[in-house]
């Protein structure tokens, strides 16, 4: 079982008000002290907290109900109830919380950054509160307001500089164990890779950029075919996209337009992206059938070949990545 979780569903309940107190004033010298009930405390609410040292939903994926402490009530002697404790789930960062109807909630992108997902109930007044001239001795108080309550979802998408995008076996994962020190499970069959590989990529001077290895596309993706909208969500987050053809590909400029289309269908605006086109397994080329395959693409696109496994060519890749993000 993967231990990358990028969606869950809580159900979660912000806590009630705390009621005001309608008590009357009554000491032994005092025989008419009047009203002096406090107001209730604040219900506690639900926040989403980003956490950097988490990577996935996971600690979150077991968790059905989570609910915020109700407020206290008010006492007499105008005493105001506490707040009801917060409740804060922790989310790496990237992640978005929807509600039911699927409307963002918040996202979080800093850590230790704090978005209240739903607000406590107020606390009620006391009757202390509603004295006046032509009432001298209310009798009343206000009932604490109920808090919100109602299905979160959690969804995670990677934040990373590079989102390697191709088709199952175009090279990805071992580009990423090639250039990083991330191990992902590399293997020659659809969907080695089920979920997003994050690798840090170390550059000339102790610089440094994020890689994702996203999971392989399959035509008809953004229909929800294979994993679909899974791994297609975190592309969103990344700075850049590098796509990888294989060598061995039979078309290698259709590959392309393929995956350039799947992309488009689920949300144009990725094409808007800064994109680097390469060839993988570059191992197995000559010269003359680079040039070969240089002549399938446009002019506007200038390819970059290497190979993960021999390393040729992964100096200059990083090069051009860095340049690309930096330039």
């Amino acid at each position: 079982m993967s231990n990358f979780v990028d969606y869950v569903k809580i159900h979660c309940k912000s806590g009630h008000g705390g009621g005001g107190s309608a008590h009357l004033r009554r000491e032994k010298y005092i025989p008419k002290g009047g009203p002096d009930g406090g107001d209730g405390g604040r219900g506690g609410h639900v926040i989403m907290r980003g956490n950097s040292n988490e990577w996935t939903l996971l600690p979150l994926r077991y968790t059905r109900h989570i609910k915020a402490q109700r407020g206290v009530n008010g006492a007499k002697s105008q005493l105001t109830g506490a707040d009801g404790e917060d409740v804060y789930i922790e989310v790496p960062l990237g992640t978005i919380a929807r509600n039911e109807e699927g409307e963002i909630l918040g996202e979080i992108m800093e850590h230790g950054q704090e978005i209240i997902l739903m607000k406590g109930g107020k606390g009620g007044k006391g009757n202390e509160f509603f004295k006046s001239s032509t009432n001298q001795t209310p009798r009343y108080a206000q009932p604490g307001l109920p808090g919100e309550e109602g299905p979160v979802v959690f969804e995670l998408k990677v934040l990373a500089d590079v989102g390697l995008v191709g088709f199952p076996n175009a090279g990805k994962s071992t580009l990423l164990a090639a250039v990083s020190a991330a191990k992902p499970k590399i293997a020659n069959y659809a969907f080695t890779t089920l979920t997003p590989n994050l690798g840090i990529v170390e550059y000339r001077n102790y610089k440094s950029f994020v890689m994702a290895d996203i999971p392989g596309i399959i035509e008809g993706a953004a229909e929800g075919k294979g994993l679909g909208h899974r791994f297609l969500r975190h592309i969103e987050r990344n700075s850049i996209l590098l796509f990888l053809i294989p060598a061995d590909s039979e078309d290698h400029f259709q590959e392309f337009k393929i995956l350039e289309n799947e992309l488009r269908q689920y949300n144009p605006d990725l094409l808007e992206k800064d994109y680097l086109v390469s060839i993988s397994k570059a191992d197995l080329l000559d010269e003359e059938l680079r040039n070969e395959i240089q002549k399938e693409f446009p002019e506007t696109i200038d390819l970059l070949f290497f190979s993960g496994v021999s390393e040729q060519g992964l100096t200059e890749l990083k090069d051009v990545i860095w340049k690309k993000l930096h330039g």
